[in-house]
């Protein structure tokens, strides 16, 4: 009896250990999503660049989680997340907000109807409006496995609205949940105070303002790195692929060099706070 009570509990705790989603599994979930309908061709060319599927178990992505994506923009990411996480988790795009001018008016109109065109895929995403430092609540506190952000830094931080929103994805991620950061990474001795306005940002800037509200760095990755970028251009970051905002002034070097070098950090909440 006390053989077959231990073979019970050993197979309940195996089915509860299936059921919570493994790394396999997500792969192969981030594998059907890449591979989906729902993906332009030019959105699949950048995969080489972004490298999304690395980058999102780097972050320790699984599809039972509740991941917040901090302002999505066209929903490049978004189209890999939501049918990863339709199912047995939960995507909340926290979007700016379309009153603050036309450019947001603009770009969340054509992201919300991307979501409306096709349900199958993201009929489950929930929109909210985050437009700091007005709007800065993430849904309820605590409550969130994950918060991501993708090249969106240097925006905020030219405006003085990093810390908020580093405090706003704090409050929201429960205790041990994970901030993972990926952006254009600026070269360690640029002015702090302007290097921004070119669309990169200093790596030990970025750690410094996540820790000083609490956040612990995990790890460091270079999966997002681009040593061919010399970030003196022009036009900043914009200057390369896929902006080429110089036009076709030197494009073919600048296509040579490829899109920016990024940086990509995993942040935890630490357990207890």
């Amino acid at each position: 009896m006390h053989h077959a009570r231990s073979l019970a509990l050993s197979f309940t705790t195996i089915t509860l250990l299936a059921c919570a989603g493994s790394p396999a599994d997500t792969g192969s979930a981030l594998d059907s999503a890449l591979a989906g309908k729902q993906r332009s061709d030019s959105n699949r060319a950048r995969d080489a660049y972004r490298h999304p599927k690395e980058t999102l178990q780097f972050f320790g992505l699984r599809d039972d989680m509740t991941v917040i994506e901090l302002w999505p923009g066209g929903g490049w990411y978004t189209e890999v997340l939501a049918p990863v996480l339709r199912e047995r988790g939960k995507l909340v795009a926290a979007y700016a907000d379309p009153a603050k001018g036309a450019y947001y008016t603009r770009t969340r109109t054509a992201f919300e109807t991307k979501l409306k065109g096709e349900p199958a895929v993201y009929d489950k995403v929930e929109v909210i409006t985050f437009h700091p430092p007005e709007s800065v609540t993430l849904g309820e506190v605590g409550k969130a496995d994950m918060v991501l952000t993708f090249r969106n830094l240097h925006n905020w931080m030219q405006n003085g609205k990093l810390d908020p929103v580093f405090l706003a994805a704090y409050r929201a991620l429960k205790p041990g949940g994970i901030f993972g950061v990926v952006e254009h990474r600026a070269r360690p001795d640029a002015d702090e105070a302007t290097v921004a306005k070119s669309g990169y940002v200093r790596e030990d800037q970025v750690i410094r303002i996540a820790e000083s509200v609490g956040f612990k760095l995990v790890v460091k990755s270079e999966i997002n790195a681009n040593p061919k970028d010399t970030k003196d251009y022009p036009e900043g970051v914009w200057t390369l692929p896929p902006n080429y905002r110089l036009g076709d002034v030197d494009r073919a070097k600048y296509a040579a060099i490829g899109e920016s070098d990024r940086m990509t950090l995993k942040f935890i909440k630490p357990k207890g706070k």
